[in-house]
């Protein structure tokens, strides 16, 4: 995002908007401190004046300060509409108002002054310039539309100077002391606009690396455990009824002696992305990849209903994806297999470093070893799995298999899993 400039406005509408609105928000609190210090000033005149004006005078200086006062009220009371950062013409307008009362209100002090004779080289009437910085402050960011403001309240203020007056050389000067005012705050419109920009601008971009930081993170880990490590608890889940899937490739040994090495990350990294898409699809969490291995649960930190018939449904789309490995790799031999078992796990997340949400206990490390049984484009997954599962059509009749540091295991197999994601049982 590039610094506008002096005049100009971001290039995105969406981020223009997003500025005004946040600058606006920003400077209300302070917009609502001016009004009433505008107030409070208005009521010492109106407590002063009687002690030093004709009650005529007196009279009509109370009607423009009562003027002034409700102006004032009524623009506080706009600042808190819902919708008021959205449309600064409401500043525009209220501030506008107020200057030409006092405008009104000064006419009447000088004339006070003058019928007294009063020599005092010294301001004895409202200063305008404080409506002018209230005005540059406040309009800060739209330069364009505070020189419209300015420009208005000029043609204004010499509406009600000029029939009444018959001296050159004082229309000059006050000419002068105008100008002078206005050019000064106009730099100072600029200048918090540009500063206020720069500043959005340095947030801006903090919060957009905050959020793809924030992304990283919730990529690596569960949301709620990236909640407990921000507030230094240990992270520890168990888990009474989880699935656990392994999916590995078939024939990679092989096949890494024969192709390069950018085309084996490459056949790795289309197997990756195909089992990350059927994870999000059926629900089901991925732990990690282990060489040419991909380790997903279902049941545990993301919720999956049942955990069996989640598990199986995610092995069969990750299978269908073969095709298009052997597509990747340019030859047949390539394959997958899956293993799974269902059973009670347990989750946390270990060390300072480099930290990630793992799974342990004898259900991951048995899917492990199923795996190794199912034949290549096969499931093979154990009785509690079966027994949980409620669609077992797929599936053979049971075999007694020694599994290595487990021992002798039931397990349930499907042949092949073909293209539609359905499974010849295994006979």
């Amino acid at each position: 995002m590039e610094q506008p400039g002096v005049f100009s406005t971001f290039g995105d509408r969406a981020t223009e908007a997003r500025y005004n609105e946040t600058a606006r928000t920003l400077r209300t609190p302070f917009v609502r401190l001016y009004a009433v210090l505008f107030m409070s000033v208005m009521l010492a005149y109106s407590v002063v004046n009687p002690l030093y004006l004709h009650p005529v005078e007196n009279a009509r200086l109370a009607f423009w300060l009562g003027v002034a006062l409700m102006t004032t009220g009524i623009y506080i009371g706009a600042t808190f509409w819902r919708d008021y950062v959205r449309h600064p013409m409401v500043d525009f307008a209220a501030l506008l108002a107020i200057s030409l009362i006092v405008a009104r209100i000064n006419f009447v002090l000088f004339d006070h002054l003058l019928h007294i004779h009063d020599d005092l080289h010294a301001v004895g009437v409202v200063n305008r310039l404080a409506i002018t910085a209230f005005a540059a402050v406040t309009l800060a960011g739209r330069p364009r539309l505070f020189l419209a403001w300015l420009g208005c309240d000029l043609i204004g203020w010499l509406g009600q100077v000029l029939p009444g007056q018959a001296a050159d050389a004082a229309l000059a000067y006050a000419l002068l002391s105008y100008l002078s005012g206005a050019l000064v705050m106009a730099a100072i419109n600029l200048a918090v606009g540009r500063t206020s920009r720069a500043a959005f601008m340095l947030a801006d971009s903090l919060d957009a690396e905050r959020a793809r930081n924030e992304e990283l993170v919730l990529n690596m880990l569960p949301p709620t455990a990236v909640e407990r490590i921000r507030t230094g608890q240990m992270v520890a889940d168990s888990y009474a009824d989880a699935s656990v899937i392994f999916i590995d490739m078939v024939g990679f040994s092989k096949l890494a002696k024969r192709v390069s090495p950018g085309h084996l990350v490459e056949l790795l990294n289309s197997f990756f992305n195909h089992a990350d898409a059927c994870a999000r699809e059926h629900g089901v969490e991925k732990v990690k990849t282990v060489g040419d291995a991909y380790l997903a649960i279902a049941g545990g930190n993301v919720p999956s209903g049942n955990s069996a018939d989640a598990a199986i449904a995610f092995a069969r789309a990750v299978l269908c994806g073969v095709d298009e490995l052997r597509r990747v790799a340019g030859v047949d031999e390539v394959g997958l297999r899956a293993g799974i078992h269902s059973g009670p796990v347990v989750g946390g997340v270990i060390g300072a470093t480099r930290m990630a949400y793992d799974y342990w206990g004898d259900t991951v490390n048995i899917a492990a070893r199923l795996e190794g049984t199912a034949a290549a484009n096969g499931i093979a997954i154990s009785e509690s799995t079966w027994l949980r599962a409620t669609d077992r059509s797929s599936f053979g009749p049971p075999n007694m298999i020694a599994l290595k540091g487990v021992g002798e295991t039931c397990v349930f197999q499907t042949a092949v899993v073909d293209a539609t994601g359905e499974g010849k049982a295994a006979a």
